[in-house]
């Protein structure tokens, strides 16, 4: 039987259907382009998840792309920008492993926490201290919000600035700037020790030695001594205790060099922080007394009871002598360098200090000229 003949269609419905089928192809088309991009950005997203977290950018979440491994979990922050409160960033910094041993390989780096209003004028000279020995150490600079610093993307201080806030001198905001570099610090677990530093700061000994003493120290260095006078015990407020009595209260430097213990243990803090934010006001100059006075009443055996920061008070006033241009020469240096004495591990030893301050901007180009025939670097 043969196959029935249709008619012709008319133009207009073979027009009609052409266009139907070239709407289809295009819809087709323009659905698999966005199945595409939604698994795209999905990827995208787990993949930042895994750095960023939803805790703002402490090392990750993880996903589903990377199988879960306990390097996911050691792995530092990618990047130092995050949003977090400073009540959110010292809860997730506080959590400290509990077992002593460390179930991978991990090198003990140094934290260099520099502490400053704005510029590092001096950054050459720690360029050349920090050169060939990336793998010891890590960088973190609080300054005034506003301040932006442009360093260049070849040097170690590129994109290491923490979310800042403001600081008044003589006032809690300074402690709570020394807590947010610490609390941030910790975040990467290979920080073993975490230096406190200003602007004005410099090297004394070329970073072998430095890494070296450190590691090996039994103690942590932070200066925590009882002064009877009015600039000590003269300071002490009643109503501070009984979490602090007038027989703890300690005076001492700001400029710290503590281990991975002493940083947990300021950064987890609620008992004593209330109690000095509220009582150790103007003239009382808490960043005097909050951490020298907290770390001996918790971690007295922990302290070694002296800075490894040199500063001249020799002069006279409320602040140390600043060195410019004129005043750095070899001697200089040198005397800064010996006759020396102080206790390390429970021995005697000649090697006391291992920075100095405070050093104006025109002195770097003698301190680079000197720094190779004295310091041992650059």
């Amino acid at each position: 039987m043969a196959a029935p003949i249709h008619p012709p269609l008319p133009p207009k419905e073979i027009q009609q259907r052409h266009y139907f089928k070239f709407l289809r192809h295009v819809t087709l088309k323009l659905l698999l382009f966005l199945l595409v991009l939604a698994v795209g950005l999905s990827l995208i997203a787990m993949s930042k998840s895994r750095f960023l977290g939803a805790d703002g950018g402490l090392g990750f979440i993880p996903g589903l792309i990377e199988p879960i491994s306990l390097n996911l979990w050691i792995r530092p922050p990618w990047s130092l920008i995050h949003d977090m409160t400073d009540e959110e960033l010292f809860w997730r910094a506080s959590l400290a492993p509990q077992r002593k041993n460390y179930p991978f390989k991990r090198i003990p780096r140094i934290a260099f926490m520099f502490l400053t209003k704005g510029p590092l004028p001096l950054y050459p000279l720690w360029e050349k201290f920090f050169e060939g020995h990336e793998l010891f150490y890590s960088i973190y600079i609080h300054s005034m919000p506003s301040y932006q610093a442009v360093f260049p993307r070849s040097s170690p201080f590129y994109g290491r600035q923490i979310p800042s806030q403001v600081v008044e001198w003589g006032k809690m905001s300074v402690c709570d700037a020394e807590r947010r570099l610490l609390a941030n610090a910790l975040l990467d677990f290979s920080n073993e020790w975490f230096l406190l530093l200003s602007e004005t700061c410099i090297p004394l000994y070329n970073f072998s030695r430095i890494h070296s003493y450190l590691v090996r120290s039994r103690h942590s260095f932070i200066s925590a001594f009882d002064d009877p006078g009015e600039y000590g015990r003269g300071r002490y407020n009643h109503r501070m205790a009984p979490e602090v009595n007038l027989s703890q209260w300690r005076k001492g430097s700001q400029w710290f060099q503590i281990n991975r213990a002493a940083a947990v243990a300021i950064v987890k803090d609620e008992t004593f922080y209330p109690k000095f934010r509220d009582f150790c006001l103007p003239h009382c100059y808490v960043d005097e007394h909050y951490f020298p006075t907290m770390l001996t009443i918790e971690i007295a055996d922990q302290l070694a009871n002296r800075s490894l920061t040199w500063v001249d008070w020799s002069r006279g006033g409320p602040h140390p002598a600043t060195f410019g241009e004129w005043d750095i020469s070899e001697s200089f240096l040198r005397g800064i360098l010996e006759g020396q004495s102080c206790l390390y591990n429970g021995q005697r030893s000649t090697l006391c200090h291992l920075f100095a301050r405070k050093f104006s901007p025109s002195a770097l180009p003698p301190l680079l000229e000197f720094s190779p025939v004295v310091l041992g670097f650059g």
